[in-house]
């Protein structure tokens, strides 16, 4: 099992200026608790006992609401000092990590995906990296995965598509593996690391149609004020 994630929580909302101010992204408020806690609640409901937080702007909002423990939950704050990227966020984090298997959480997402099912299909299939891939239909706004039985091939643009897979924004990450490559220290974990490694590593993709909301747009915000 996996006890340990990471969450990419530092967002700097810039889509969301016209409805949120000067807070990170996952700080944005749904009916009066911030979208984090929501993120926070499913892990623990998932089982996760010590959650890595990747923080950069206003980081201390985040600090002064959850300090460093929330329910079940250790929190830790792997703070950036200059933005980046997902990439560097993510090896900034792997140093407060005990363990070579972590989740890997997009801040800004909900998606409701069983943990302990995910960890399974991982195993299962012997990968190296995996992702949970959302089935969506009549959609522009996100880049497709194609994939070869459990192994993804492609990463498309995004353009309009009728239907199709998309990252879902949770991981299983291979801390080891990362360590072992050369990567700047600031970089783009989508790619730089995903679409660039995709022949050197096996990077499945587990197919999960449950409950998914990105809040990055005021649409979808809004819409998560009622859906969560």
């Amino acid at each position: 099992m996996i006890k340990e994630a990471i969450v990419l929580a530092g967002g700097l909302g810039t889509r969301l200026q016209s409805v949120i101010k000067d807070i990170p992204k996952p700080m944005a408020d749904i009916k009066g608790e911030p979208f984090l806690k929501y993120l926070l609640d499913y892990l623990s409901q998932n089982g996760i006992e010590k959650v890595i937080l990747s923080v950069g702007f206003r980081h201390e909002v985040i600090e002064a609401y959850f300090g460093n423990r929330y329910k079940n939950i250790e929190l830790y704050y792997a703070v950036e000092d200059e933005p980046l990227g997902t990439g560097g966020g993510i090896m900034n984090a792997l140093n407060y990590s005990l363990e070579n298997l972590v989740y890997l959480i997009n801040g800004d997402t909900f998606f409701n995906v069983d943990l302990m099912e995910l960890f399974k299909f991982h195993n299962q299939t012997k990968a190296e990296f995996t992702l949970a891939l959302k089935p969506m239909i009549n959609f522009d706004r996100y880049g497709t995965v194609e994939m070869n039985n459990d192994r993804i091939i492609r990463f498309n643009e995004k353009q309009y598509k009728d239907e199709g897979l998309i990252n879902g924004g949770i991981y299983i990450v291979n801390k080891y593996l990362l360590k072992t490559l050369s990567l700047p220290g600031k970089f783009s974990f989508e790619k730089d690391f995903l679409e660039k490694y995709l022949t050197h590593f096996f990077i499945n993709g587990c197919i999960i149609d449950n409950y998914f909301i990105d809040i990055g747009i005021p649409e979808d915000y809004q819409r998560a004020q009622d859906e969560l």
